[in-house]
């Protein structure tokens, strides 16, 4: 399967002129006379160089990688379809859907694009944190930036103790037992040979607390609406979480809110400040 360069850089072209700067979370300025985004905007969105992005519009430039056509899916807000057709216009197969897919579908992402008063960010069904927005990094730390296992917040849960510096410790005790169901659960949903079997054989192997939790064969537990996280700079904080969920995908939108007039309302205030302090 060869690249159609022309196919390809007309695609391009025709979705980054069809969104709209308010799509995607940025301001329109009252100088903007394009329609749709700027190339260095769409570059910025695809996490690539305005030059890499530009010659890819202009028919030139080198083919492409898979993981190169992913974020630029991603960045442009595709539909699944839409994905599938730039993969194949790139000359590459596109990757599966559903639970295994790390793609994020364009309505989720304009959610989350909007959400700049309080933390969210988008998980799989196996806690793998797919994206966050500036003050869900402020709350939690980046969780983004995790490879291999270690994405799961399950797997850094039982094998790392950092992981739990952030929730109540009163708090541990449940979670522990609601990572390990939700392991079992899935692992049985998806069968043996699936990423989620993967990784609770993993943690069989590393984690005794695991193991203890996995032998009860515990289902069925739900996480609670209220979330008691330990920030380093501003202590307790009890949160509500609100969660909307993309079947398809088996992606959660997590978005974390207070009560006005409570002190974690305040606190929240007060991360959002934190979180547009300049870091020395």
């Amino acid at each position: 399967m060869g690249i159609d360069r022309t196919g390809l850089a007309e695609f391009l072209r025709r979705r980054r002129q069809a969104l709209q700067p308010e799509d995607v979370g940025l301001p329109r300025g009252p100088r903007r006379r394009t329609d749709g985004l700027r190339r260095e905007e769409a570059a910025a969105l695809c996490h690539m160089s305005a030059d890499y992005y530009s010659r890819l519009e202009r028919e030139r430039g080198p083919h492409p990688s898979e993981q190169m056509i992913a974020s630029i899916a991603q960045g442009l807000h595709l539909s699944l379809d839409e994905r599938d057709h730039l993969f194949r216009l790139a000359g590459r197969q596109p990757p599966p859907r559903g639970a295994t897919s790390d793609y994020i579908s364009p309505g989720l992402l304009r959610v989350l694009d909007r959400l700049d008063d309080t933390p969210a960010e988008i998980v799989t069904e196996l806690g793998e944190t797919l994206r966050q927005n500036t003050l869900g990094v402020a709350l939690t730390g980046d969780l983004m930036s995790y490879t291999g296992p270690a994405r799961s917040i399950g797997y850094r849960w039982f094998t790392d103790p950092a992981a739990r510096d952030r929730y109540a410790p009163e708090c541990h005790e449940f979670l522990s037992r609601l990572f390990a169901s939700g392991a079992r659960e899935a692992a049985t949903m998806r069968g043996p040979s699936s990423r989620a079997a993967k990784l609770a054989e993993m943690l069989l192997e590393r984690s005794e607390e695991f193991r203890v939790l996995w032998d009860r064969h515990e289902v069925g537990l739900r996480p609670d609406d209220g979330k008691t996280f330990v920030h380093p700079e501003l202590g307790r904080m009890e949160l509500h979480c609100q969660t909307l969920i993309d079947p398809g995908q088996s992606h959660y939108l997590h978005v974390y809110t207070a009560s006005p007039g409570t002190h974690a309302y305040e606190k929240l205030q007060r991360l959002a400040e934190l979180s547009t302090q300049p870091v020395h």
